[in-house]
């Protein structure tokens, strides 16, 4: 198009310069579009029934094919001058807020767009285009949900664009008018003497004063005509509170129902807060509203949540992000599924914003999210006395924490919820703290509330963060103190005690808990260092641990501990992974044998779990489930002490102190003292296996709870054998080692 409209201007004035005829057709269409507002009656014509969307359309060829042809670069041809000068953006942005003739916004964001993007030379530090700039985005973002969001969010992306492309323009079209009154750019200056000089009364738009008259072009225009038209504005050009309109403009967008300008938005956003030049990222946390808004508006999400969610509904939409806020349409529908949807899109979205941004937006959003949502919106409802209350907020904080990546905004979760670096917890510590309230929730009188919220202690074991597995349970091992010290440890396994003469059993008073000669442990090989149990002897241990007359899984021709081992060998190799930069010791501290024995506790964390795991053949099958899965992920960690504590059977205990493995023991012995009480017993428990497998109808049965436990608890004692197997030794797995056979090693 530009090379036929050159073409036509060259046969047209024959041997005349170009550039003067350019300027000259130039001219003649702006007066076109001003002469529609002096001519025209008709005030309900649409634009697009008049000839200024062609106009706008011929002038923008002219300016691009003028620079195009311009022989300097970097000077502003007669056209472009002249756009500058008799300020013609500015009297377009007033007839766009005026809305006349209709459509007339439309076209002018659209003008607006195509000038900053196609003409090269720099527009935004001229003072005649930089002050219209922002009068329309304040047009723009005053009217959420307006016809023209698609025509506003091209716009917004042109200027980010255009930031992109010099970063240091950020902090210039931030602070808006601001800056007028303080400095002008180096390439303003000298435009802007050109600007002021031709300007007369006679070809000048007084944008300070239109209530009076808005003179275009004395000589060919009636400037009270076109001025009848117009809307009086209440403030002059260098007015305003200088906030950041581009960003509320965008926050504006990133809110509209419609997905593409939303994610357009939300995508320009997250160039600015990338790009910004140290001095803006300050500018832009300091003086705009961007984190307050970003924070504010998760807020509502939250809120306009329903007061309650079942946790199934909130699970099942996990992978919710800021680029798809819609959960798949295939899914089922429950109250709340969109306004849940679109809280986790947004939340991914600040996670996102957080991980890209500057260093200094970054801290600063990270810490404005915890204050707004965490503290102020979280905490309340998850110290609440409502238990519909707890269990929602809990199952949301979990959604929150599955899909959290960001290390600055995972620093601030963790802070919230765990506090500051704790020391080792004692049995009197103050337990008003929000982490002694959720330890606490894992042992609440609702099931359910204990089930959501060891699901949250489970996602927060997950994340790459040392002061998780440091504050909830390695800073109560340190110093080993559960291990006796009247005794020197032992060399080998030969040294130890057998399983059935472990004092657990014969405190009691059952020494027999059903072993079968076949399944009783070898004698383990001299273990490789002091300290340090056989993996076969630990494998052996788990797996024989539940009597033959407990388990079912051998009838139904389950493969069960093979399938654990490889399950196993997955998880820890993603622990090892996530740990490697924490450098923890490949082996346990020594022990001082001479230093005297304090009083150990394995903390709040470890007691509520132990407490449930002892309750296993009393709870439903569900919290077993979930408690079972917490200690086995706590087990994968390869820390020394943590594999010793959790994993090594034969330990010496301290007096008065409980490990996995004991409290295990005390399990199997109480069940099997219930089992004589139960008849038929093994027939039973098979039929509720195959019932929890789906291979035959539920229906209810004497002593289900009970039934259903034991099947977890044989599961349980595979799944720890196999994780101890793949983590020998102690600080590494084992590799190229093929699974033994189930009870045997």
């Amino acid at each position: 198009m530009l090379s036929r409209l050159g073409a036509l201007l060259q046969e047209a004035v024959g041997a005349r310069e170009p550039s003067i005829d350019l300027l000259q057709a130039f001219v003649e269409h702006w007066k076109g579009v001003t002469h529609y507002y002096i001519e025209s009656t008709d005030e309900n014509t649409p634009v697009k029934k008049t000839d200024i969307p062609w106009r706008l359309r011929q002038m923008l060829d002219i300016l691009v094919y003028e620079e195009r042809q311009q022989v300097a670069a970097g000077e502003a041809g007669p056209c472009l001058e002249y756009l500058l000068q008799h300020r013609i953006l500015e009297t377009l942005c007033t007839l766009g807020k005026a809305e006349y003739p209709p459509g007339m916004r439309q076209q002018v964001f659209q003008f607006f767009s195509k000038v900053l993007a196609q003409v090269q030379h720099p527009l935004l530090h001229y003072l005649s285009v930089h002050r219209p700039v922002q009068k329309l985005l304040r047009l723009g973002g005053s009217v959420p949900g307006s016809l023209t969001e698609k025509e506003e969010v091209q716009f917004t992306s042109v200027l980010c664009s255009k930031i992109q492309q010099d970063p240091e323009l950020l902090t210039y079209i931030l602070e808006g008018k601001k800056i007028i009154s303080r400095k002008k750019a180096p390439r303003e200056s000298t435009a802007l003497s050109k600007d002021s000089a031709c300007h007369t009364d006679k070809d000048h738009f007084h944008s300070s004063a239109p209530d009076k008259g808005s003179q275009l072009d004395g000589e060919h225009c009636g400037a009270q005509a076109l001025n009848s038209h117009l809307p009086a504005e209440t403030e002059g050009p260098d007015s305003g509170t200088g906030e950041s309109t581009l960003i509320t403009s965008l926050l504006g967008l990133c809110k509209s129902k419609k997905s593409r300008v939303a994610l357009k938005a939300q995508e320009n956003l997250l160039l600015l807060v990338s790009v910004a030049s140290p001095a803006a990222a300050t500018y832009l946390v300091q003086s705009s509203p961007c984190c307050m808004a970003i924070a504010e508006h998760l807020c509502q999400l939250y809120r306009s949540l329903p007061a309650f969610l079942d946790p199934a509904d909130i699970a099942a939409l996990e992978g919710i992000s800021w680029r798809l806020p819609s959960a798949p349409s295939d899914e089922a529908s429950f109250p709340g599924k969109e306004a849940l949807a679109a809280f986790l899109g947004w939340f991914d979205y600040c996670d996102h914003l957080i991980t890209e941004a500057h260093a200094v937006v970054a801290d600063t959003l990270a810490k404005t999210v915890a204050e707004k949502l965490f503290v102020e919106t979280l905490q309340p409802q998850l110290l609440h006395v409502s238990e519909q209350s707890i269990l929602t907020s809990t199952a949301l904080l979990t959604a929150m924490l599955r899909q959290l990546r960001s290390p600055v905004l995972l620093q601030e979760a963790v802070a919230f919820l765990l506090g500051p670096d704790q020391q080792p917890a004692a049995l009197e510590d103050n337990p008003r703290t929000l982490c002694s309230h959720l330890i606490r929730h894992c042992d609440h009188l609702s099931d359910e509330i204990s089930i959501a919220t060891l699901r949250l202690f489970e996602e927060l074991l997950q994340k790459p963060h040392e002061q998780v597995i440091r504050d909830l349970v390695l800073c109560n091992l340190d110093g080993r103190l559960y291990v006796a010290r009247g005794s020197p440890e032992p060399e080998s396994y030969e040294d130890t005690l057998d399983l059935e003469e472990d004092p657990y059993f014969t405190d009691d008073g059952f020494l027999d808990c059903g072993f079968s000669p076949s399944a009783k442990p070898r004698t383990a090989p001299p273990t490789s260092a002091p300290g340090k149990t056989a993996v076969t002897e630990i494998v052996n241990s788990f797996l024989c641990l539940v009597p033959e007359e407990a388990k079912t899984s051998a009838f139904l021709e389950e493969t069960g501990y093979d399938t654990y081992v490889h399950d196993a060998y997955g998880l820890f190799q993603e622990c090892s992974s996530r740990v490697a930069p924490w450098g923890w010791p490949l082996g346990p501290a020594p022990l001082d044998l001479h230093e005297p024995e304090r009083p150990f506790f394995e903390g709040p964390f470890l007691q509520v779990l132990f407490d449930r795991m002892a309750r296993i053949l009393d709870q439903p099958y569900s919290l077993n489930l979930q408690v079972t899965s917490v200690l086995s992920r706590l087990a994968l960690f390869p820390h020394p002490h943590i594999h010793e504590y959790l994993l090594d059977p034969y330990i010496n205990l301290a007096p008065g102190c409980r490990s996995l493995f004991s409290v295990l023991v005390r399990v199997i012995g109480d069940l099997m003292q219930r089992i004589q009480r139960v008849p038929q017993f093994p027939g039973k428990l098979l039929l509720v296996r195959k019932q929890l497998m789906g291979q035959v109808p539920g229906e209810q049965l004497d002593h289900q709870i009970l039934l259903q436990g034991v099947v977890v608890l044989e599961e349980f004692c595979k799944e720890l054998a196999a994780i101890a197997f793949v983590k020998f030794p102690p600080h590494g797995p084992q590799l190229n080692l093929s699974p033994p056979p189930e009870g045997q090693v």
